[in-house]
């Protein structure tokens, strides 16, 4: 492995890590975000507890982490570093070591990474993801649908084998911290956007 790609992996790593929206609600005084809804510290679930404005900025700083994380990567690495960065970061928003490994779903962030490494993959993938929630109210439902989507929309737009390999891994990994959704679906007892969980 290039030395370089060490560090990239390390800040991509640690930006993912950051835990904003268990931050953000605690800062807020809306409790412990691990105690609420699903127990996952991501936008979703903030938006459990009521605060949409906490739920928006959830949204946009995890989207933002994954960004500065290819960005980082390009940086240190050059093209290298760019899509490497990013799947350190979706790993560190999952797997943060700060909460013993139990993260986020890495949907945002990830959307994030795809906006700022593949702006026609990320934007074409946020809109599946849109058109998908709108339809059912399911913003799982969404996710998984756009996660499936990504690899082939990668590969149709001839972004290489390292770009379509990067993003398998990716929605592989979205689709394992999923798992619970994707068995709450198939029963058909998945919460919808704005009723209770």
């Amino acid at each position: 492995m290039n030395a370089a790609l060490v560090p990239v992996l390390l800040i991509g790593y640690l930006l993912g890590s950051v835990p904003f929206g268990l931050l953000l609600t605690r800062a807020a005084g809306a409790g412990d975000l691990r105690r609420i809804g699903s127990g996952s510290i991501g936008a979703t679930n903030v938006l459990r507890t009521g605060r949409k404005g906490l739920a928006a900025a959830t949204v946009l700083l995890d989207v933002g982490k994954g960004a500065v994380a290819v960005a980082a990567g390009r940086l240190v690495a050059a093209e290298p570093g760019v899509l490497l960065g990013g799947l350190a970061a979706v790993v560190g928003h999952m797997f943060p070591v700060w909460l013993k490994f139990r993260g986020g779903k890495g949907v945002a962030t990830g959307f994030g990474v795809l906006l700022a490494a593949m702006p026609a993959v990320g934007g074409m993938a946020g809109l599946l993801w849109l058109a998908v929630v709108l339809v059912v109210r399911i913003s799982s439902a969404g996710a998984l649908v756009a996660s499936a989507a990504v690899p082939l929309l990668t590969w149709l737009l001839g972004q290489g084998p390292q770009a379509v390999a990067t993003v398998v891994v990716i929605a592989a990994l979205v689709f394992i911290r999923h798992r619970t959704n994707i068995a709450r679906l198939l029963a058909g007892t998945e919460p919808r956007i704005g009723r209770p969980s």
